[in-house]
C-alpha cells in the first residue's frame, strides 16, 4: 500500500515535529506539576481558595503533555517506518 503525496508530506512534517513533541511535552508536565503545588499551597494557606477550577486547569495541562508525548511516539515510529 502506498501513501499520497499528502500522506507523505504529513508523515515528513511529522517527523520534522518529533523533538518538539517531546519538549512541549515536558514542558506541560514541569507547568503542570508546578501548578499544582502552587493551587495546593494556596489551598493550604488561603482559607477563601477554590481548588476546583484551577485543578481542572492543571488536569487539562497534564492531559495535553499526554498528547503531546503520543504525538512524539508516533513520530518516531513514522520515521522508522519510512527509513
Amino acid at each position: 500500500m502506498s501513501m499520497t503525496d499528502s500522506e507523505l508530506r504529513f508523515a515528513k512534517r511529522a517527523i520534522r515535529r518529533k523533538k518538539l513533541f517531546l519538549v512541549l511535552s515536558i514542558t506541560s508536565v514541569i507547568v503542570g506539576l508546578s501548578l499544582a503545588l502552587l493551587y495546593a499551597w494556596q489551598s493550604a494557606t488561603q482559607p477563601g481558595f477554590a481548588p476546583g477550577i484551577h485543578f481542572v486547569l492543571v488536569l487539562l495541562i497534564l492531559l495535553m503533555a499526554r498528547q503531546n508525548l503520543r504525538q512524539y511516539y508516533y513520530a518516531k515510529i513514522l520515521e522508522k517506518l519510512m527509513g
